[in-house]
């Protein structure tokens, strides 16, 4: 069984971004090569066609005459029961899916906050919540069930903050330092909530089979990717030690342990992360980052690089 993450980078057909053509010459082979049993996107856009309700229609395209087009599909879906317009979860599964469920702000309040730097000053605090939901969906596979929750944590592009913004700039440095610690609280909220859902899956079933995957906007040993993996070194309780998650990352070399480009750095923000009870079935991973370019580079928009700013991340079981 192979599962992978790919954050395919707003997957769309609209105006403002590359000719979905272009997109799939591309993405398609990456698609292939990964031969992923379970697959989880991220920034899946939404199209709306001839007044049908909006759906994945461009993922659809992509997809078509691959292995993928026979998947079964969960998606994340908006209070109306249509896809959101942008960046939607999905995952494509070969295995059956018998149940799917998505949170935000479930397990964790959304947050009041007063900003500090607000032009005008704001009286009263306003309520944050989380930009995206954690789609969640149960597999039925030969080993038994495997949960599969598929995220994808808020950047680290500051939150805009009334009246600070000039142009794609800031107008003071307080304000860019506000805008970049309510991203990170939003951040660090949504990493909380996922392992929340963890905690209860396992508070039902201590052996249950659970695989993270996802865009984390984080790398190892910051404080979403430590609180989703629930470290002892962390936790100072051995006894919680049956709970801690294990990185497939460390199974790669250094020299390749990274899935972005910014500034000349790789980093590692997408993850996938496995329960203690999958470990025995764990044979490896890979990220296939050969098609990377810097996406901090001058005129690096996406029309002249129709591939993601991300790369493909697959571990590999033997089931």
């Amino acid at each position: 069984m192979k599962v992978a993450t790919f954050n395919v980078e707003n997957l769309d057909e609209s105006d403002g971004f590359p000719a979905l053509r272009d997109r799939i010459r591309v993405l398609r082979p990456q698609l292939t090569r990964l031969g992923a049993d379970i697959l989880c996107l991220q920034e899946v856009h939404g199209q709306e066609r001839l007044g049908r309700p909006r759906d994945i229609l461009a993922l659809k395209e992509l997809i078509a005459t691959t292995g993928y087009e026979t998947y079964e599909i969960a998606v994340t879906k908006t209070s109306a029961g249509e896809v959101y317009d942008q960046r939607n979860l999905v995952i494509l599964s070969r295995y059956p899916i018998v149940e799917q469920k998505q949170y935000r702000n479930t397990f964790v309040d959304t947050i009041r906050y007063r900003t500090v730097s607000a032009i005008p000053n704001q009286e009263e605090a306003k309520e944050i919540q989380w930009e995206r939901p954690i789609l969640h969906v149960t597999v039925q596979h030969d080993v038994g069930l495997i949960h599969v929750i598929n995220i994808h944590l808020k950047s680290r592009v500051p939150t805009p903050i009334p009246g600070q913004r000039e142009g794609y700039g800031f107008k003071t440095v307080n304000g860019w330092a506000e805008g970049y610690f309510i991203s990170s609280m939003k951040r660090v909220g949504q990493a909380l909530e996922v392992r929340c859902l963890i905690d209860e899956i396992l508070d039902g079933d201590p052996a249950a089979k659970i695989i993270v995957c996802g865009d984390f906007n984080a790398e190892p040993g910051e404080v979403p990717v430590e609180a989703i993996v629930g470290r002892v070194e962390n936790t100072a309780n051995p006894a919680l030690g049956w709970r801690q998650f294990v990185p497939c990352s460390n199974s790669i070399p250094l020299e390749a342990r990274y899935t972005h480009l910014h500034e000349g750095k790789g980093n590692l923000l997408d993850h996938v992360i496995i329960s203690g009870s999958l470990l025995g079935y764990y044979r490896g991973a890979e990220i296939h980052n050969e098609l990377l370019h810097d996406e901090s580079i001058a005129f690096a928009d996406d029309k002249k690089y129709p591939e993601s700013d991300h790369a493909p991340f697959s571990a590999l079981f033997s089931c």
